[in-house]
């Protein structure tokens, strides 16, 4: 199962709006065979890992380790509990019990009702660990909502606008970004307000590794964002939420959403309407204050730069102890959930 897991995390976000799964075929101790879903609308991980046995016969004798249950209904594939019903298998062992309305229990059910042995709960946290994006969204209604910001030692994100000298003053080492970039690379949106717009001219893109790029939304009542900047310009997908749109003449990768009220549960709202499972929000620090208080936010990555800025904007303040700490040379990553 430990197997397993480790296959399911290789989908990353390209399974997405679909669970990471992984799955292993084991005879005599033995495994036989393996796979894991690879990219939305692609085969599920039992179909690739029954195709990586060569000789069918022996999967009525054999286990399949499954990270997650079956599904049972017919999707952009078929159903895998009908798979396995097929080969006979001898014996299904599922970490966790998939909560998604058209599965849940359903893929259990359909095994056991064919006579084949159903064990579940096998390295279960686990497992509910790897897919906490696709967890939150079918339990809790809206993405996973992961916070991160960098502060000084004397908590400031950021200069007064008038004491900047050239553009965005660095609080960490350069490194940082890579941690940045790849944490983009794993969620499906990315979320920052309008001032974080017209101070930064951010991409919000994938740059410093191979990655996909998050979809961007930008939270702009007031249609105050320049429309010369990198996100209405460079021609990758961006969403703008306004309250009355004031905007015109805007390219065609920029889509405009009107919204009577703009806070952080109606922003998620439209995040879950296009099935993103999450959303990485980077600032700036109104934006950020707002999910904190609203409570709606899964967990926060927070990096301390070995800098002092003396006054400026305040950094946000999570009233909790960090439940991870890790020393990146000058720099202090904080984890808070």
């Amino acid at each position: 199962m430990d197997r397993a897991i480790q296959l399911a995390r290789l989908g990353g976000v390209d399974v997405a709006p679909n669970p990471m799964v992984g799955a292993v075929i084991v005879v005599d101790e033995k495994i036989v065979g393996e796979g894991y879903h690879k990219s939305f609308g692609e085969a599920h991980a039992e179909v690739n890992a029954v195709n990586s046995v060569h000789n069918k016969s022996v999967l009525n004798n054999a286990t399949i380790y499954v990270s997650l249950e079956p599904c049972s209904h017919f999707g952009k594939t078929p159903p895998c509990a009908d798979l396995i019903v097929k080969h006979r298998f001898k014996r299904v062992v599922i970490a966790c019990q998939d909560t998604f309305s058209k599965v849940s229990g359903k893929g259990v059910e359909r095994i056991r009702s064919a006579g084949i042995q159903v064990e579940v709960g096998l390295l279960e946290q686990e497992a509910r660990k790897l897919n906490k994006r696709f967890f939150t969204y079918h339990e809790k209604k809206r993405p996973y909502v992961i916070l991160k910001w960098a502060q000084t030692k004397d908590e400031f994100m950021d200069r007064h606008p008038e004491e900047r000298s050239n553009g965005v003053n660095w609080i960490t080492q350069p490194e940082t970004k890579l941690f940045v970039h790849k944490w983009r690379s794993e969620e499906q949106a990315i979320l920052v307000g309008w001032k974080t717009v017209a101070n930064d001219n951010p991409q919000l893109n994938v740059r410093a590794i191979a990655g996909r790029s998050p979809h961007r939304f930008v939270i702009d009542p007031g249609c105050n964002s320049p429309t010369d900047s990198t996100v209405f310009t460079d021609g990758s997908k961006t969403t703008i939420l306004v309250t009355h749109n004031r905007f015109e003449g805007l390219p065609n990768n920029v889509e405009i959403i009107e919204l009577d009220n703009i806070n952080p549960r109606s922003v998620l709202e439209v995040i879950y309407s296009k099935q993103f499972l999450s959303v990485f929000v980077e600032g700036g620090g109104t934006t950020l204050e707002y999910f904190i208080e609203s409570g709606l936010w899964d967990e926060a990555r927070v990096f301390e730069g070995d800098i002092y800025f003396g006054n400026g904007l305040a950094a946000p303040k999570i009233n909790l102890q960090p439940s991870q700490t890790l020393k990146l040379g000058k720099d202090t990553l904080y984890y808070f959930k």
